[in-house]
């Protein structure tokens, strides 16, 4: 059923409902980053206090990042089948529990098992998510409204960049102290805010069949769906591959870029801060453009807006990379420009793959892009690091170029992927 099939009284309850479940999910998981990208301000201070280098900082990252894809790969068959507002409180509340014992460390093995276990918990944050969305956003509309909903991994980035920017002056403690403090009080309206699908509140589920009542499949009969329609389907392996070079892109900066900023082109934390901000802000827009571009000019059909926005990515990290001392607004333009770019594929994946699975498994296939999506961090965290380490910024970057081309190059096996699965329900 959709929103045009119902009643006007029930229409507008279900828009209410709509609107509340993605306003409130879109600030549960932009704390979500409150409590996991604060520890890239953090780094520079912490080499300079304790000594820790950029293989154990690359280290933290690189196993922080793989438990993150496994936790929300794993996350996935629990969130297509659990209560999403259970879900993802507990998750907000887990992390930022972690970043508080974080904050209060001082032995490097200490912060790997601290930063591993918070990798866990941040993978019960986007399952949840993909649950709410997919039954409340018809799919016709996922990729524009969807899109809304991830400006949510930018804002809270690029927040939690700024606020650490000003507060590392404190002491690199308080970067996990204070997003902390204010995740649990975010968590405490999540709970109060969010309620489950549509039916939790009296509603017609979307996309059920007139007159029919939906019932929640059997667990056979969800492992048949899941092995079908997640795991065999070709569109769904490549987006998932793609995706790992997706966020070797995108973390390298998120990671890495105010350690990069400083050191290879000489820019203060302070504006390092504001410059990696540019990139997720104008990411924020890359993802409205490239969402609304989807089910306005491609009929839904996101890999074909990914070839493009990754193929132009590769052309404006080149262009950082080609220029060897740009001045600070040209910095920042080119910066914020591959953001715009590479935010377009980082949301429409999870979008494409959510609305090919359908929404009985929406969680798992995201979980399962994202599991592909966070092992680059094998790359951008620890990789990134050492090749920094031991031959320069410039060669990292350079490297980063071959990456985002060969994802292009993979996003080009989807072009003729469905639209959605719906058809195949």
């Amino acid at each position: 059923m959709e929103l045009q099939g119902m009643a006007p009284e029930v229409a507008k309850k279900f828009k209410y409902w709509q609107t509340r479940t993605i306003i409130a999910s879109m600030i549960g998981y932009a704390l979500f980053y409150f409590v996991r990208k604060n520890l890239s301000i953090a780094m520079p201070a912490m080499q300079d206090d304790l000594g820790i280098t950029k293989g154990d900082l690359g280290l933290f990252l690189t196993l922080h990042g793989l438990l993150y894809g496994v936790s929300k790969f794993a996350n996935g068959f629990v969130g297509d089948r659990v209560n999403a507002r259970y879900f993802m409180v507990t998750g907000l509340v887990l992390s930022a529990a972690c970043n508080i014992w974080f904050g209060f460390s001082s032995a490097v093995v200490m912060f790997g098992i601290v930063w591993m276990l918070n990798g866990w918990f941040q993978g019960m944050g986007f399952p949840p998510c993909a649950r709410l969305l997919t039954h409340w956003i018809p799919p016709t509309q996922l990729a524009t409204k969807m899109s809304v909903w991830n400006t949510s991994h930018s804002v809270g980035a690029g927040l939690v960049v700024i606020v650490c920017g000003y507060i590392v002056s404190l002491g690199w403690r308080w970067c996990f102290w204070f997003p902390s403090i204010i995740a649990l009080v975010g968590a405490v309206g999540l709970w109060f805010a969010l309620r489950d699908t549509p039916r939790s509140v009296g509603l017609p589920e979307l996309n059920s069949k007139k007159g029919v009542e939906e019932k929640e499949d059997t667990s056979a009969e969800f492992k048949q769906f899941v092995r079908k329609n997640v795991f065999g389907n070709p569109a769904i392996w490549v987006l998932a591959i793609a995706n790992f070079f997706v966020y070797i892109v995108r973390y390298a900066v998120l990671d890495w870029g105010p350690t990069l900023l400083g050191e290879w082109k000489g820019v203060s934390i302070h504006h390092a801060g504001w410059m990696v901000a540019a990139f997720e802000i104008s990411g924020i827009v890359g993802m409205l453009v490239a969402g609304w571009a989807t089910d306005r000019f491609f009929g839904g059909r996101g890999p074909r807006v990914c070839v493009i926005c990754m193929a132009l990515a590769t052309v404006f990290v080149a262009l950082f990379w080609g220029i060897s001392q740009p001045p600070m607004w040209l910095a920042t333009l080119l910066l914020g420009a591959a953001g715009f770019c590479i935010y377009g594929p980082q949301a429409l994946v999870g979008i494409a793959a959510a609305n090919i699975a359908t929404k009985k498994a929406a969680a798992t296939a995201v979980g399962f892009t994202g599991l592909f999506g966070y092992a680059s961090t094998l790359v951008s965290g620890w990789g990134l690091g050492l090749l920094a380490q031991h031959y320069g910024w410039n060669i990292a970057v350079g490297a980063l170029i071959l990456i985002a081309i060969m994802g292009t190059l993979i996003f080009m096996a989807a072009w003729s992927a469905k639209a959605n699965g719906y058809d195949n329900d």
